[in-house]
């Protein structure tokens, strides 16, 4: 194997294992892992759409005494307009963590809605940017617990919602969300 072969191997193998960055750029402004959400509303500005899911860690359970943990996830959205994709940001307590792109933007909120868009799997978000507020939203919360070890147990979120849609026509558009994304859709008769 020539040198230059050799040097040209190992500096790709060498980009393949650097770790990507988890870092979005608003503007001029880099945002970067660990900044607090005040820093980033700074720079971005007011997100569109906030969703929040909590999840509770408690240790010896099995004992006299627990500790309880909860954690605070906040997803942010943000639409940078439809030459770009839209943008899910998530903290933790407070903290950014990492970011998400999503579908395509939009040049209005909710002014980009029809059947073809309404499709499981897609976010809150999405569903927010494209349609807008929903008609009527019901909502059914819940909790599941995981067992991590003896005396560890995990809680997260199981929210259920039901957003409904008027798109014109005769059926309803009724979007059901499992913890923030589109989990089935379903259209009924008015």
């Amino acid at each position: 194997m020539s040198t230059p072969f050799r040097f040209v191997l190992c500096a790709l193998l060498l980009l393949a294992l650097t770790p990507t960055a988890h870092a979005l750029r608003c503007g001029n402004d880099l945002i970067k892992g660990g900044e607090y959400d005040f820093q980033v509303r700074d720079r971005c500005g007011d997100p569109f759409w906030v969703e929040d899911h909590y999840k509770i860690i408690t240790t010896d359970a099995d004992s006299g005494f627990q500790a309880v943990q909860q954690f605070v996830y906040t997803a942010w959205f943000y639409n940078f307009g439809s030459n770009r994709l839209l943008v899910r940001m998530l903290f933790r307590d407070g903290r950014f963590l990492r970011e998400e792109t999503l579908g395509r933007g939009v040049d209005d909120i909710g002014d980009s809605c029809g059947p073809p868009k309404l499709i499981r799997g897609m976010s809150s978000g999405e569903l927010i940017a494209y349609c807008g507020e929903p008609l009527s939203r019901n909502s059914r919360p819940g909790a599941i617990l995981r067992r991590l070890a003896p005396g560890t147990f995990s809680e997260t979120d199981n929210y259920l919602e039901d957003w409904v849609y008027d798109l014109g026509g005769n059926f309803l558009y009724i979007m059901h969300l499992r913890n923030g994304h589109a989990d089935s859709v379903e259209h009924i008769h008015r």
